[in-house]
């Protein structure tokens, strides 16, 4: 029996001090990272279309000011509005506002993004 190894019960104290602590590295290590110079969370990436493009436009159709939500952007650079009537736009960087479905448009038609920032018609995040 003396080619068995030993084994050691570890002091439960000692655990549960260790868990806490490895609980408290683990919850405080994140916070620390978005402190440094350079550092950016994964995925971060997915920010950059709202760097580009507003993230509310306000248009006047038929009548009424309404508010296009951002909805996305696909790999082209279009970006997609949308505002809860389910009324629909397009717009590009370089481009001018397109409406989706109906021909007929409101007050956003034919703009461009500088366009609607100066009207004021075009919100940014964090602007």
């Amino acid at each position: 029996m003396s080619d068995l190894p030993t084994v050691r019960v570890p002091c439960v104290k000692s655990t549960a001090m260790n868990l806490g602590a490895s609980l408290a590295i683990a919850l405080i290590l994140p916070l620390v990272g978005l402190c440094l110079p350079g550092w950016t969370l994964p995925g971060a990436h997915a920010a950059e279309p709202l760097e580009q493009f507003p993230v509310v436009i306000t248009c006047e159709y038929k009548g009424l000011h309404q508010a296009f939500y951002f909805a996305r952007s696909d790999s082209k650079g279009v970006a997609t509005y949308v505002n809860p009537s389910r009324l629909a736009g397009t717009i590009t960087v370089g481009g001018t506002a397109k409406a989706l479905g109906e021909p007929v448009g409101g007050s956003c038609l034919g703009k461009t993004l500088e366009e609607l920032r100066a009207s004021g018609q075009a919100r940014d995040l964090g602007r």
